[in-house]
């Protein structure tokens, strides 16, 4: 806003002043009195006021809104003085009274309108409103000053001295100081000051409505004090980064002159031998075309940084990775199928049809010269069964590197793809680590625990796998670090999970489902013999000569200390027996240090049998046995299978006098409420072939229990079980001693098939069931179950409910 004093305006007698004007809003124009100003309008209504007032007195009123549509407005300090309303809501209580001087339209129908501020206004009625307002006005007159009066002739002196202060700065004109000089009054002075500062409108409008020029004077010394203070600040801050950029300037140049000085004298620059080192690992390192135009175009930006920069160790970081990434180095592939066999039969025992299907694998690719361009392996399997030390064995027996890193719990998608540049300590992703990590570009990396992803705010790490695990994509993966494509196409991915619930189905159909159901107590046997006690006399430092287990021993530890699928909490039990043998080894060892005659003794070796056990290793396990827990009608025994293996549930029933309703407890999900429901139907509509009666169901409620009531559980397979044991409960029969049973029932007494077929009939076998009943349409899936599993159970495959009911009841 742009305003003057050019054109003095004397206050007209007051006959002379209209008592009913046009009334002008216009927002973002503040015209105080004796001030002349430029506007442009384009709203009609405004434009035909000023085509009407040309034809009269050319008179007419300004008055600025409350509110303003500028959004830095809003977020703006509020000011100090508040504003308020006058007669008309939405306008301020003071305006002035206006003069047109001159009137200049556009082609474009802009109207510039040149304005002289007569005197201060406010509205005391409104008359019409069409086509604009016309309100009844009066004149606001000042109210001076006492003369003589020593406050205001301080304030006045010291606006000219922070004036002065702002036009020394460049922020006001010098001529506007000139102005004030021969300006009479303080009121006037104020206005004129006001007039010119460059601040919001809002804020002069304070200003505006101050009749008394004290009052005046002290509300311009406020805005005034303020702008001139955040114009020193401003300054400061801009002097300060000027002296900054000289000193920057003056060492650049400094340290060229020293470098000169030191090429002349013969000696060695750091930087320029650093710069140097870098450029011959860029001519002897081997890469595509498109890295090495990246690389030598950020060499070339290193090289112009002086080692001080705050840049050159970002950039230096960056040309790192690019050098260290193996684009062009690999290992020979040993294909060797008759030697991948014996490296897996050497460092697992028993998984037979798993090592087959790795020894197929491994053959694929032999016969494809090394193309990887098929499914990724996913084994599948409950903990402890060797998932990652199969993946170790596989690259052994290729010759391959091995890199595996967890991707439980992770939740950034930076995690895989890296972090862009722009951020701070930005570094590339975990394949690219890998990468360098193994120095080839054809390693096995082995991804643990796929199953285990999470999102959240920062990405989907799942979904930044399906280009990783895509071997049609992953020939150009992209990492945000590195900012260009990476060959990942001779990597062989393998992944690993306890469970495929969890795993999108995208990302599930890129890999390959290898399902390793858990060992037999047979094989935990040999395992723990070759594998676990050499390993666990070797990490407590022991040696053959100070223990020795015996095969009863460990299948003592199986039966009574373990419940598992894999071999940790077996292993676990040895390392335990073996660090109270250390312990006592150990202070015998103390003992003939303190006593040099007992040199010649030697420790008794400690033999682990049957009977040694407990004292070892403490009271055993409590499990209950099934013939026990199956003694009373109402209880049967269904199968199940979880992340963790396959599993026993036991099912009670118990009712008392009611309605025919059912209680379910055991912290039991959706889909197994649903199975004993349509059991409670089944046998309320098919419960007379068992000699139930409808008053059964009439005059009694229903209370079916899952025991284990921390554990979540769910699944339709306990259908079997669930309409088993209600038969007992009302018919009085009860099951069959070590009979167990899986199935999903439906409402018309159909079995439909269930999967974990291989886990459960070795969950049922560890717990010392002797016959399973299970589907027929499962017996395919028996047929995957091995035979030192089969032998050891007494299977039996029924089509219907009723079949079930009857062959597990006495």
């Amino acid at each position: 806003m742009s305003q003057g004093s050019n054109f003095p305006s004397p206050l007209p007698p007051p006959d002379e002043i209209p008592g009913e004007l046009p009334i002008m809003p216009l927002e973002g124009v503040v015209l105080f009195p004796q001030m002349i100003t430029p506007i442009v309008l384009t709203d009609d209504r405004a434009r035909q006021l000023i085509d009407d007032v040309m034809k009269t007195d050319k008179l007419f009123a300004l008055f600025h809104p409350l509110e303003s549509s500028n959004p830095e407005d809003a977020e703006a300090p509020k000011s100090k003085h508040p504003i308020r309303a006058g007669a008309v809501p939405g306008l301020f209580n003071t305006g002035t009274l206006c003069s047109v001087l001159r009137v200049l339209r556009i082609p474009d129908g802009t109207v510039r309108v040149l304005l002289n501020g007569v005197c201060r206004v406010a509205i005391e009625s409104v008359v019409s409103t069409d086509p604009y307002m016309r309100a009844a006005v009066k004149v606001v007159e000042d109210i001076e000053a006492t003369p003589g009066d020593i406050e205001v002739d301080g304030m006045a002196k010291l606006t000219v001295e922070n004036l002065n202060r702002a036009i020394g700065m460049n922020a006001l004109p010098e001529e506007l100081a000139v102005a004030v000089m021969n300006t009479e009054g303080p009121g006037k002075m104020a206005d004129l000051v006001a007039a010119n500062l460059p601040v919001r409108p809002l804020d002069l409008l304070p200003i505006l409505e101050e009749r008394r020029v004290k009052e005046r004077l002290s509300k311009l010394q406020f805005l005034l004090g303020r702008e001139v203070h955040v114009l020193e600040i401003g300054n400061r801050i801009n002097e300060e980064v000027r002296e900054e950029v000289d000193r920057n300037q003056r060492a650049y140049f400094l340290s060229q002159q020293i470098r000169a000085l030191r090429r002349e004298l013969g000696e060695i620059d750091p930087h320029e031998t650093e710069i140097e080192d870098l450029q011959k690992r860029l001519r002897e390192a081997r890469m595509p075309e498109h890295a090495r135009k990246v690389a030598e175009r950020e060499l070339g930006r290193l090289s112009s940084l002086p080692s001080a920069a705050a840049e050159y160790g970002v950039i230096r970081t960056y040309f790192e990775w690019i050098l260290d990434i193996p684009w062009h180095v690999s290992t020979d592939d040993h294909l060797d199928i008759q030697l991948a066999r014996e490296v897996l039969d050497e460092d697992h025992f028993g998984l037979e049809k798993i090592k087959e299907r790795i020894l197929e694998f491994l053959s694929v690719i032999r016969l494809k010269d090394g193309d990887l361009k098929g499914p990724i392996l996913c084994l599948v399997g409950p903990p402890g069964v060797g998932k990652t030390s199969l993946g170790r064995s596989i690259a052994r027996a290729t010759g391959r590197k091995f890199q595996n890193f967890s991707l439980g719990g992770m939740r950034d998608e930076a995690e895989i793809r890296g972090h862009r540049r722009t951020y701070v300590g930005a570094m590339p992703g975990r394949i690219v680590k890998a990468l360098k990590d193994c120095g080839t570009n054809n390693p096995l990396i082995m991804l643990d625990e796929i199953d285990k992803l999470g999102s959240d705010f920062r990405g989907d790490p799942a979904s930044a796998l399906l280009e990783v695990l895509d071997p049609e994509q992953n020939s150009h993966f992209n990492d945000h670090y590195m900012d260009m494509p990476i060959d990942l196409s001779r990597v062989m991915f393998i992944t690993t999970a306890n469970s495929l619930d969890s795993i999108p189905e995208p990302l599930r159909d890129r890999m390959e489902i290898i399902r390793i159901a858990g060992y037999t107590d047979l094989e935990k046997e040999e395992i723990a013999l070759r594998y676990l006690v050499p390993r666990e006399l070797d990490n407590n430092g022991l040696k053959k000569k100070d223990i020795g287990f015996q095969r009863a021993a460990i299948r003592h530890i199986i039966h009574e200390y373990t419940m598992e699928a894999g071999v940790r909490g077996l292993q676990r039990q040895v390392a335990k027996v073996c660090r109270k043998v250390a312990m006592r080894v150990a202070e015998f060892q103390s003992e003939v240090e303190r006593n040099p005659k007992k040199k010649h003794e030697k420790p008794e070796k400690a033999k682990i049998d049957l009977a040694s056990v407990e004292s070892y290793l403490g009271p055993k396990l409590s499990h209950l046995e099934a013939a026990e827990r199956l003694a009373k009608p109402g209880v049967s025994v269904g199968l199940a299978w979880t992340s963790v293996g396959g599993a026993i549930l036991f099912i009670e029933a118990a009712r008392y006098r009611g309605k025919g309703e059912i209680k379910l407890t055991g912290q039991l999900g959706d889909v197994m409420k649903e199975s004993a429901l349509a059991a409670l139907t089944y046998l309320k509509a098919n419960g007379t072939q068992f000699g139930i009666k409808p008053e059964d169901f009439e005059q009694w409620d229903y209370h079916l229990h899952v025991p284990a009531g921390a554990t979540p559980k769910d699944g339709p397979s306990a259908g079997t079980a669930i309409s088993t044991a209600l038969t007992s409960l009302i018919t009085g029969r009860q099951v069959r001693d070590y009979l167990a049973m899986t199935g999903e029932i439906t409402l018309r007494g159909n079995v439909m098939p269930v999967g974990g077929i291989k886990e459960k009939c070795l969950a049922a076998l560890r717990a010392g069931i002797k016959e399973v009943l299970l589907p027929h349409h499962n017996e395919g899936d028996y047929g995957e179950v091995p035979e030192n599993i089969r032998k050891g159970l007494k299977v039996r495959f029924l089509r219907e409910t009723s079949q079930f009911i009857e062959a597990a009841l006495r």
